[in-house]
């Protein structure tokens, strides 16, 4: 089983997500995204997979607080480039994952959903 979370370390959810790993004795690797940034390449894979919607936090205030003209007439390369230039835009924890069923994608926290997803490493 492969796991890595990217995501911001202060983050609640982020937080949240990692004790739960770590409390399943679950390895994984983080990836800092305020540190480490974040590829445009890597984001377009999650938004080919996802959606831009899925992806983008449009509730924080990251995003809130740009410009006008950037929060408007969004399409997929607009919010690419905007969450690579902003990376608190990007919704936290976003997680890829790979065990013997496959590879997978979640984003955001939700126990039940990894539990499912990760199925496979909690045995």
């Amino acid at each position: 089983m492969s796991i890595t979370v990217y995501g911001i370390p202060n983050c609640d959810t982020v937080r949240k997500a990692r004790g739960w790993l770590d409390g399943l004795g679950l390895a994984y690797r983080f990836h800092d995204y305020k540190k480490a940034g974040i590829e445009p390449d890597k984001l377009r894979e999650w938004v080919d997979a996802r959606g831009w919607e899925a992806i983008l936090n449009r509730k924080g205030p990251t995003f809130r607080n740009l410009p006008e003209s950037e929060r408007t007439d969004l399409d997929t390369e607009k919010a690419v480039r905007t969450m690579s230039a902003n990376t608190s835009a990007i919704k936290r924890p976003v997680v890829e994952y790979e065990h013997g069923d496959g590879k997978g994608l979640l984003v955001g926290f939700d126990a039940q959903e990894w539990s499912t997803a990760l199925g496979g490493a909690l045995t």
